[in-house]
């Protein structure tokens, strides 16, 4: 209808795209949808196809975004999100952290639309600083295994901010703290679907380390109300979006084998190089600008996201991947 916002997402068939597709429906938005589909999948976004205030347009957003009509916000979330895929695809991952920006950026200029882009806490590389605040600056390594995704990241946000102090255009930058739920792809070689699918398979439990590097890990509905306040809200700095709710690999790994009921090992491999040593965002900011804080916690989360898991089909279930998180 003529009188309904629009909103262009992209990368709207991976995970936290498709998820941030059914908010804007259920908003009562018209959405866009945009993939080129190189980790993506259709199957996310299936139930929305035969939805009159939803449209899907198969492209790269690297190349020259062309979308007729009124657009009133861009989400940009297309990137590979997880190692496996970005030390497959390097050169792609930072052309969408360049040239897709770029494009997105344009278009929100032509279209006189509200940009918010995916940054993620990788911007904070292995950390110096504990728990992450927005202020500090990371420590990454721009030539290393993870520099594509980092770098690809930290250019986003700079291109974002030069378009928002030079062209005055609306810009919100949200930093993604690990993320979890259904729709994750269990071969992403990510610790937590690997750690089910593990498990699942009936296999042993692989950590890098002795598993005392932390992660903390944020439903994916409660990071989704975050983006949306976000994203309506009149901040233009970065702004964490996370569970600071840290916990250890190995006590995770614990917590999965007690989760699925099986009796797998832990079994340590060799640290892979640049792998943080912590992580935790101090959600200070969002808690004050944002009145957001997460509401799922661990146990819950992870309830929905095993059976979710265990939904999934032999052939999908037996579909493995080297880990690299």
């Amino acid at each position: 209808m003529a009188n309904r916002k629009r909103v262009l997402i992209t990368g709207a068939a991976g995970f936290l795209g498709s998820h941030l597709c059914d908010r804007f429906i259920a908003e009562g938005y018209d959405v866009v949808g945009m993939d080129n589909l190189i980790t993506g999948d259709l199957k996310n976004i299936e139930h929305l196809f035969k939805l009159e205030q939803f449209e899907f347009y198969h492209h790269d957003v690297s190349k020259f975004i062309h979308v007729p009509g009124k657009l009133d916000y861009i989400l940009h979330f297309a990137s590979p999100a997880s190692p496996i895929d970005y030390l497959k695809i390097p050169i792609q991952t930072l052309k969408v952290g360049s040239l897709g920006i770029h494009n997105c950026l344009g278009l929100a200029r032509v279209k006189n639309a509200r940009v918010l882009i995916a940054s993620t806490s990788e911007v904070y590389g292995d950390p110096m600083v504990h728990p992450q605040t927005e202020e500090y600056w990371g420590n990454v390594n721009p030539v290393g295994p993870r520099g594509v995704y980092d770098e690809a990241k930290r250019f986003q946000e700079a291109m974002t901010m030069a378009y928002h102090t030079f062209h005055g255009l609306e810009t919100r930058i949200v930093r993604i703290f690990n993320t979890y739920g259904p729709r994750m792809r269990l071969n992403d070689g990510r610790v937590l679907p690997a750690f089910i699918g593990q498990a699942l398979r009936g296999e042993d439990l692989t950590m890098f380390g002795d598993g005392s590097q932390t992660r903390s890990f944020c439903y994916v509905s409660d990071l989704v109300e975050g983006i949306f306040r976000l994203l309506m809200s009149d901040y233009a700095q970065p702004v964490n979006i996370g569970n600071p709710d840290e916990i250890t690999i190995r006590e995770f790994g614990e917590e999965i084998i007690k989760l699925t009921g099986t009796n797998q090992k832990l079994v340590s491999k060799p640290l892979p190089k640049d792998d943080p040593k912590q992580r935790k965002p101090d959600i200070t900011k969002a808690k004050e600008i944002l009145g957001w804080e997460p509401k799922v916690n661990r146990a819950e989360g992870l309830k929905i996201t095993y059976d979710y898991f265990k939904s999934l089909s032999p052939e999908e279930l037996n579909k493995t991947a080297h880990r690299f998180d």
